[in-house]
């Protein structure tokens, strides 16, 4: 297990991470971790690693893209002294891209969005003991597919930085397309974006494969 007693986990990125997370600072009792990956991860951790005492923080803004992680990143990483980062972020860099096209403001395209990542993790990495990089996904199993074609570049680039800066790189995109051989794609996210129950629990299962956790403990 790559987490140590007393450490200070903090999930980072948009709507998929916030989940209904408590504002503005998402720990604590009540759902304040959300209803999704952050909180079946902080459950698992709870209940099998108590002797832990993992501290889970849920920072994810619904609608952010790596441009808005830019803005808040001091106040709402730096600031927060983790010991592990975990981020998962790009699904609204490139959603904007095919929901709004005209809008072209709003869409934050490739060469932007790994220039920010890369940026984020150097000026980060000297503060904590690791950063998870999580890839953003896209719950369609046509790879031709345009939305979903674009989404496995910008993971590509997630991929990419995790070797380059020697972070733990996340596949997520990979995981799904597991659980995608059997369901339909709306089974696990009506609008291929936003998953379900289960959708959430493939999240939380990918996390803590990568960080070592032991599902025969206890």
């Amino acid at each position: 297990m790559l987490l140590n007693k007393d450490q200070k986990l903090l999930f980072i990125g948009d709507s998929i991470t916030d989940c209904e997370r408590v504002k503005p600072e998402g720990e604590g009792l009540f759902g304040a971790l959300g209803k999704g990956y952050v909180s079946f991860i902080d459950g698992l951790l709870q209940s099998v690693y108590p002797e832990l005492g993992i501290r889970v923080v849920n920072k994810g803004i619904s609608g952010n893209t790596v441009r808005d992680l830019k803005k808040r990143w001091q106040e709402d990483v730096l600031n927060q002294n983790p010991d592990w980062l975990a981020i998962m972020i790009g699904t609204n860099d490139v959603w904007r891209q095919y929901d709004i096209p005209f809008i072209k403001d709003q869409h934050v395209y490739l060469d932007e969005y790994e220039e920010t990542l890369r940026k984020l993790i150097k000026e980060t990495k000297s503060f904590v003991n690791g950063i998870v990089l999580m890839t953003p996904f896209y719950l369609e199993s046509n790879e031709h597919d345009a939305m979903r074609r674009t989404m496995d570049q910008y993971g590509a680039v997630v991929r990419r930085i995790a070797e380059e800066m020697d972070c733990i790189f996340i596949d997520t995109q990979a995981s799904f397309n597991v659980v995608l051989e059997q369901l339909y794609p709306a089974t696990l996210a009506w609008d291929r974006v936003h998953p379900s129950v289960a959708g959430h629990m493939v999240l939380a299962r990918a996390f803590l494969k990568k960080m070592g956790f032991d599902w025969n403990k206890m």
